[in-house]
């Protein structure tokens, strides 16, 4: 059976959030391709995960013999977020825009998940896993846009998902999700509209996709 990991950051509840909402139509894509698979959730504004601590990242460069009840302990959180990358066979990400660039949520959990030699390094122990990432903004930050310089999101996850983790990585872009409640963007609300109903349409055609490949 087929397991998803569905990692939701966005402050905003339900609805409110458009990085929520796209998650969701590809969850829903996903369960009903694989009824029967598994879907891990973890809503990391609910529940964040802990930054990672000296102690937390020593503990992944030690030997589990060789290691502190201190350490231990603090490995064992970072040990349940990387088995659950592990076990994934797809992942989305919800991952707004706040102030530039993710959500601390959202940076710890990567840094709680990245360790050298084992998910990081020669061989990736997910290298290869599907992951879409919902990068939902409130303006637009594209290739000849006014604040194209100000996009932090994309590009770090690149980074750290795609170039580090080995991971196969794919994104939905919502955007101008403020025109309808900023005044000042209302002329950009047709636009706006334009790029929720694509990215609600990308989430059940990528949902479909991933399913018809791992069957494949």
């Amino acid at each position: 059976m087929a397991t998803l990991l569905h990692i939701d950051s966005s402050v905003l509840p339900g609805e409110a959030s458009s990085s929520r909402s796209v998650a969701a139509a590809f969850r829903k894509a996903w369960e009903e391709q694989h009824p029967e698979g598994t879907v891990i959730h973890r809503d990391l504004a609910a529940d964040p995960v802990p930054h990672i601590t000296a102690v937390a990242w020593s503990a992944g460069y030690a030997a589990p013999s060789e290691r502190t009840p201190e350490q231990s302990a603090a490995f064992a959180a970072r040990e349940e977020l990387i088995e659950e990358l592990e076990r994934a066979d797809a992942v989305v990400i919800g991952a707004p825009m706040h102030n530039f660039s993710i959500p601390s949520t959202l940076k710890a959990w990567v840094d709680n998940v990245l360790l050298l030699g084992r998910t990081a390094g020669e061989n990736p122990s997910a290298q290869g896993t599907p992951v879409i990432v919902v990068a939902s903004r409130g303006g637009s930050y594209a290739p000849g846009t006014p604040r194209e310089g100000f996009e932090y999101v994309q590009n770090y996850l690149e980074a750290v998902l795609e170039r580090t983790l080995g991971l196969d990585l794919d994104f939905i872009v919502p955007e101008l999700t403020l025109a309808p409640r900023n005044p000042a963007m209302s002329e950009l609300v047709p636009l706006y509209e334009a790029s929720r109903k694509r990215a609600f349409e990308e989430a059940a055609a990528k949902a479909k996709e991933l399913a018809e490949r791992l069957a494949a």
